[in-house]
């Protein structure tokens, strides 16, 4: 499994408005200059953020993105499933696959379903928040 750069950079724009929340809206160049990434990549991620509404948009004076929770109320797993759309780490395991004709029989699949199981359980157990708090930690150090 390797995460995207789009999971990556969605991250770290989640990261940035955990951060900077609140409740002002935060313009999309702010994000770019301060994360170093292109504008124009960001726009697609927050658009898809945005969608799934785990951010919220405003134009005009005053826009940019904010969150649309508390940064503890987001865990870091439905972000990367969001951008990734699994983190299996093997197609046979991924959502929309077609079952193996072999899976019974198939030893190896318990070691991929337990690495998909610590996956999950890694990423959906950490939130916003506490990736945020080690981020306002390296700035201020």
């Amino acid at each position: 499994m390797v995460i995207s750069s789009k999971g990556r950079y969605a991250l770290r724009v989640m990261v940035y408005l955990a951060v900077n929340h609140d409740g002002s809206f935060i313009p999309l160049k702010e994000i770019s200059q301060h994360e170093e990434l292109s504008q124009k990549y960001l726009e697609s991620i927050t658009r898809m953020l945005s969608k799934a509404h785990l951010i919220e948009a405003a134009s005009g004076h005053g826009g940019g993105y904010r969150l649309t929770r508390e940064p503890e109320e987001y865990n870091v797993g439905e972000i990367l499933k969001l951008t990734e759309g699994t983190l299996a780490p093997v197609s046979c395991l991924k959502d929309d696959s077609v079952p193996c004709d072999r899976s019974e029989l198939c030893y190896t699949l318990p070691i991929w379903q337990g690495l998909a199981d610590l996956i999950n359980n890694y990423f959906d157990n950490m939130t916003l928040a506490d990736v945020a708090g080690k981020a306002e930690k390296t700035v201020k150090e």
